[in-house]
C-alpha cells in the first residue's frame, strides 16, 4: 500500500491512491458521498475512493461489452440461473468493502433489495458472488495488487481484470486463499480467456454491439 494524494472538489474528497483509514472513516465516507459519483474500497486498514465522474469512452465501451458478453453467455446456457449487479457495493462489516465493475451470482440465491434496506450487498446476510471483475483503464496496478488481495480475502472464487489499454484479460481463480492465473473461466465453464481477448480486439474496427454479436457466434460454435 502507498501513501495518499487527496483531491478536494466541491467539499468532497477522492483518493487517487490507497490511504490509511479506519472502518469508521470508511463508513463516514460511505454515508456522506454520493453513491452514483464515487466507488469505495476498504481492506486491512486502507481506503480507496475513486471519483466516477463522466465515464471515459473506452471504459464505458468495454464495461457495456462485458455486460453484453454475460448476457450472451447465459442466453446460450439457459439452464444456468445468473444475476449481474455490477458496481454494487459489497460489504463485510468491520473488515472489507468494494464496488467491482462486474459482479456475477450463479444460481437463484442472489441478493434482492427490499424496501428500507441499505443500497449495498451485506455479505453477512448474502453469500459472496461467484465472480467479480474490474475494467481497468487508469489503475491497472491497483487492480492487479490491492484489489486482488481484497477480493481474495472475501473468498470470491473468480476475479477478472480487463486491461483497457492493453486489450488483455486476466482471469484468476482462488486456490488455497490466493488467486492463480488461468486460461479458462470456471464460473463460465469452458470459456477460454483468449476468446475474451479476441472479442476486445474486435473493438479496433467494430462497435461493442458488433463485438458481442461476434462473441455470440463463437460461443455457439463452442457448443457444437
Amino acid at each position: 500500500m502507498t501513501s495518499t494524494v487527496t483531491l478536494t472538489t466541491q467539499n468532497q474528497t477522492s483518493f487517487v491512491e490507497w490511504r490509511r483509514a479506519t472502518w469508521q472513516d470508511y463508513v463516514g465516507y460511505r454515508d456522506n458521498l454520493a453513491s452514483e459519483q464515487y466507488r469505495l474500497f476498504f481492506h486491512q486498514g486502507y481506503l480507496l475512493i475513486t471519483e466516477m465522474g463522466w465515464e471515459g469512452i473506452n471504459h464505458a465501451t468495454i464495461c457495456d461489452l462485458f455486460t453484453a458478453i454475460l448476457y450472451v453467455w447465459f442466453s446460450l446456457h439457459p439452464d444456468q440461473v445468473a444475476s449481474s449487479i455490477g458496481r454494487c457495493l459489497l460489504e463485510k462489516s468491520q473488515n472489507t468493502a468494494g464496488a467491482p465493475d462486474l459482479v456475477l451470482y450463479l444460481g437463484d440465491d442472489y441478493p434482492r433489495w427490499q424496501a428500507g434496506q441499505p443500497r449495498r450487498v451485506d455479505l453477512s446476510q448474502w453469500r459472496i458472488p461467484d465472480l467479480v471483475g474490474e475494467i481497468s483503464d487508469t489503475i491497472l496496478a491497483s487492480d492487479l495488487d490491492e484489489k486482488k488481495q481484497l477480493y481474495a480475502a472475501l473468498g470470491i472464487p473468480e476475479y477478472w481484470v480487463i486491461d483497457v489499454r492493453g486489450s488483455r484479460v486476466f482471469v484468476f481463480v482462488l486456490q488455497d486463499g490466493k488467486y492463480q492465473l488461468t486460461d479458462t473461466s470456471e464460473a463460465l465453464k469452458e470459456l477460454p480467456v483468449d476468446l475474451l481477448e479476441q472479442t476486445i480486439a474486435k473493438l479496433e474496427t467494430d462497435s461493442n454491439i458488433s463485438a458481442a454479436q461476434w462473441f455470440s457466434q463463437q460461443v455457439m460454435e463452442l457448443k457444437v
